[in-house]
């Protein structure tokens, strides 16, 4: 059985306006993303938090290179994302 890697993963909170226009912008531009809820994984929040050094949602991570990563409605960062996806 093999598991979906999807584009990024989206790091949410209920009720965070940014939160879901990021993953409105992602499903337009048909880029494929996990949506973890940091309010229900305690775990994906300690990440974030502690490893990434983030305290707005969402966090947003490539999973194609690890490296990439921002928080907050990044306009410049999803327009890169669609640009990155497109060529691909």
């Amino acid at each position: 059985m093999t598991s979906l890697i999807t584009d990024y993963t989206v790091y949410t909170k209920p009720q965070c306006p940014n939160c879901d226009r990021t993953k409105e912008y992602f499903d337009s531009k048909g880029i494929t993303c996990t949506v973890v809820d940091i309010t229900e994984v305690p775990a994906a929040l300690e990440y974030i938090s502690t490893e990434l050094g983030y305290s707005q949602a969402p966090v947003v991570v490539n999973n194609t290179d690890g490296h990439d990563h921002w928080s907050g409605l990044r306009r410049d960062k999803l327009v890169q994302a669609a640009m990155s996806h497109k060529a691909a």
